[in-house]
C-alpha cells in the first residue's frame, strides 16, 4: 500500500469515528436515497467556479468556518438583511471580504431542480468546503450530513464569536475552545490561510500603528513588511486592496502557511502569534516539516467543525432558496 493511499484510508477511519462519536444524527451518504447526486452536483458547481477564480476556493472554505461558529453549522451565514435585521454577512468581519455566495445559490438551483426541498444550505456550505479543500490539492474527506437550516441571522453575533486577525494566542486557544476545539486543532485549521486573500485593512495596523511607541510589528519580517507597504500604502485611499495570505503558493492547500510563520511571514497578528507559544511554536515546526500529517489532521479538523451546533431531525427548516428564510 502506497504512503499516499495509506493517509488516504487513516482519514477515512478517523472521519467514521468522528461521525459515529460526535454526532450520531449526522450521517455520510445522507441522501444516498433522496438525492443520491447531491454531493456530485455541489461538487460539479465549485469546480465550474474555481476555474474561473481560483481565489473562489479560499472563500468558501472560510464561509464554512464563519458559518459554524456563528450559530453552529446552520447556513445563517448565507441569509440576506432585511429592512428590520442586519444579517451576518452584512457583519464588518464578513463583508466585504465573505465570498463564494452565488456559487452556494447555484448549486441549490440545481438541487432544487431535481430533488426539490431536500438538500440544506447548510450541508451544500459544507460539501463546498470539502470539495474546495480538495481542489486546492488537499485531502478529500466524507461529510456526514443532515444538517438543517436555520432561521436567525444577526450581524452583533458574528462580531462576537469569530476570532479577529488581532488575537493573540491565548484569545485564540480560547475562542476555539469555547466551540470544542483544542489549542492544537486551532493551530491546525488556523492552517486554513494557506489558500485566500486579505484586505490590507485587516493587517495594517502591522505595518502603520503597532503601538504608541512602535509604527511597525518588530515580528514582522522587515523585507516582508516592506513588501506589503508597497500593497497597501498608508495614505491609499481604495478599501478593497488585497494581497495574498500565502504568496508563495496562494492556491494550493501546503503547509507554505507555517513555513512562512517560521519566517516571521505570518500576515495577522493571529498567525505570528502562534510562534509566541511553546506547544503551538513546536505544532507550527511539526506541520512545516509534514505536509501529509498537517492534512491528515485539517480533514479530521474539518469534519468536526462541521459538527459544532447543528439542526437535525425537526429542528430549523430546508430552505428553498438560501438566502430567505421560508
Amino acid at each position: 500500500m502506497s504512503p499516499k493511499w495509506s493517509v488516504h484510508v487513516f482519514v477515512i477511519l478517523i472521519v467514521v469515528l468522528l461521525c459515529t462519536s460526535v454526532n450520531s444524527q449526522l450521517q455520510v451518504g445522507f441522501y444516498r436515497n433522496s438525492c443520491s447526486s447531491a454531493e456530485l452536483i455541489v461538487k460539479d458547481e465549485v469546480r465550474k467556479s474555481v476555474l474561473k477564480d481560483k481565489g473562489v476556493a479560499a472563500g468558501l472554505v472560510r464561509m464554512h468556518f464563519h458559518d459554524c461558529f456563528v450559530r453552529g453549522c446552520d447556513a445563517s451565514v448565507l441569509i440576506d438583511s432585511t429592512s428590520s435585521n442586519r444579517a451576518e454577512k452584512d457583519s464588518p468581519v464578513n463583508n466585504p471580504s465573505l465570498r463564494g455566495f452565488e456559487v452556494i445559490d447555484n448549486a441549490k438551483a440545481a438541487l432544487e431542480s431535481v430533488c426539490k426541498g431536500i438538500v440544506s444550505c447548510a450541508d451544500i456550505v459544507a460539501f463546498a468546503a470539502r470539495d474546495s479543500v480538495e481542489i486546492s490539492g488537499g485531502l478529500g474527506y466524507d461529510v456526514p450530513s443532515g444538517r438543517r437550516d436555520g432561521r436567525i441571522s444577526l450581524a452583533s453575533e458574528a462580531l462576537t464569536n469569530l476570532p479577529p486577525p488581532t488575537f493573540t494566542v491565548n484569545q485564540l486557544t480560547q475562542s476555539f475552545a469555547n466551540k470544542g476545539f483544542t489549542q492544537e486543532e486551532m493551530v491546525t485549521l488556523s492552517g486554513a490561510h494557506t489558500i485566500g486573500r486579505s484586505h490590507c485593512t485587516s493587517f495594517s495596523n502591522r505595518l502603520y500603528n503597532f503601538s504608541g511607541t512602535i509604527s511597525q510589528d518588530p515580528s514582522l519580517n522587515p523585507m516582508y513588511a516592506a513588501q506589503l507597504k508597497q500593497q497597501c500604502p498608508q495614505d491609499g485611499t481604495n478599501p478593497n486592496l488585497v494581497v495574498p495570505m500565502n504568496p508563495g503558493s496562494p492556491s494550493i492547500a501546503d503547509t507554505g502557511y507555517y513555513i512562512d510563520i517560521l519566517r516571521n511571514r505570518g500576515l495577522f497578528t493571529s498567525d505570528q502569534t502562534l510562534l509566541s507559544d511553546p506547544a503551538t511554536a513546536s505544532q507550527v515546526n511539526q506541520n512545516a516539516k509534514t505536509p501529509n500529517l498537517w492534512k491528515t489532521n485539517f480533514a479530521v479538523a474539518m469534519v468536526k467543525m462541521g459538527q459544532i451546533g447543528v439542526l437535525t431531525a425537526s429542528a430549523g427548516e430546508i430552505r428553498a432558496n438560501c438566502r430567505v428564510v421560508n
